[in-house]
């Protein structure tokens, strides 16, 4: 049977992304060497980071205007370390929108560094909306938020404008709709939701915001020794940023993110009509925030989940649990879920009318 993966991550990948990362375990380029062992200096490897750079920045629109995109390790959570190294000055300030758990992570760490002021946060109603009407100070090194948050299936539809730098975790949304990614002066995001395996963080950043904090920074946490290093300072992690290369290629074959955007759109509104039409169910997340990634609802009537969880189990549907801070359901619907398996969802939803 066929498997519908609603995994929140790590996550769904493209089947033919699949398909050429299995041959390539076996003999990558015709090498008669994996892409397991091959050495991350080789001139194959060098030329897959290389290309997998340069796409990012294509793909995001940001060829040629300044920005360095890298691969590092240590995922968002080291990424949340990595942002107020680089950025907070000695006795600086750093702004923060608390939009739910991964957030508040983050803003955990920038406190080790120094002022961090919360401009706003919906933790007073479990993260089902995302903060809006906030001020960012004009005095603060950078603003950070994150644009999708995966666990209550809220999104940012719109960023806020700010003369100072703009930090966005973009971890569970990256590549998945167009948005004017020049507004932004640090993205960072976890491949294991989008783009490829754990093991690697794409990380872009614009360059002339480096170095101007004046702090001493550890060499694996300074974005500048990474970039000098071409994202090779110390090994990296060769086939995570093998079968990202390959997603951003499907991405990029499928028409970039705006046709992939057009998609997701259509994922989305197929999934949450059924949430509003079916009496049996209701969203987790306030209507304008609704995630088109991460979409999280609940049974009306607790009664119901044993005979919901075995239509759904018995449909081949994986992953669909919600995370115990939400409780529920959360259907992850990453740039590589087809549109079918999100029908197969909305099917066995009707068919709970039917068995109550």
């Amino acid at each position: 049977m066929k498997k519908h993966n609603y995994s929140a991550g790590p996550s769904i990948l493209p089947q033919e992304v699949f398909e050429k990362a299995s041959k390539a375990v076996l003999d990558f380029n015709n090498s008669g060497l994996s892409i397991l062992e091959i050495s991350h200096r080789s001139k194959d490897f060098v030329a897959v980071m290389d290309e997998a750079r340069a796409l990012a920045l294509d793909l995001l629109g940001l060829t040629g205007k300044g920005y360095q995109a890298l691969f590092l390790q240590g995922g968002a959570s080291t990424a949340f370390i990595m942002a107020p190294y680089n950025l907070m000055k000695e006795n600086g300030k750093a702004a923060y929108l608390d939009s739910g758990t991964w957030a508040t992570a983050a803003i955990k760490e920038a406190k080790l560094f120094g002022d961090t002021v919360i401009v706003g946060s919906s933790k007073d109603d479990n993260y089902t909306y995302v903060p809006k009407g906030y001020e960012i100070p004009a005095d603060a090194d950078y603003f950070h938020c994150t644009s999708n948050n995966t666990i209550f299936g809220t999104q940012m539809k719109e960023f806020p404008s700010t003369n100072i730098p703009v930090v966005c975790d973009m971890s569970s949304d990256i590549f998945s709709r167009e948005l004017d990614f020049s507004k932004f002066d640090l993205i960072y995001a976890g491949a294991q939701k989008n783009m490829g395996p754990a093991g690697t963080t794409l990380v872009v950043v614009k360059e002339e915001i480096l170095g101007k904090n004046g702090r001493t920074i550890p060499s694996m946490l300074d974005f500048s020794k990474h970039i000098k290093a071409e994202s090779m300072y110390n090994t990296p992690s060769v086939f995570a940023v093998y079968v990202s290369l390959l997603t951003l290629q499907w991405i990029k074959e499928k028409g970039g993110i705006a046709a992939v955007e057009k998609l997701n759109n259509a994922k989305a509104e197929l999934l949450y009509n059924e949430i509003d039409r079916n009496p049996l169910f209701k969203g987790a997340a306030a209507v304008e925030d609704r995630s088109n990634m991460n979409v999280t609802f609940l049974l009306t009537n607790a009664d119901h989940t044993e005979t919901f969880d075995k239509l759904w189990k018995e449909a081949g549907i994986s992953g669909l649990p919600g995370h115990r801070s939400v409780g529920g359901y959360r259907a992850s619907i990453y740039n590589a879920m087809p549109i079918e398996s999100v029908q197969v969802l909305v099917d066995v939803m009707k068919a709970l009318e039917t068995k109550v």
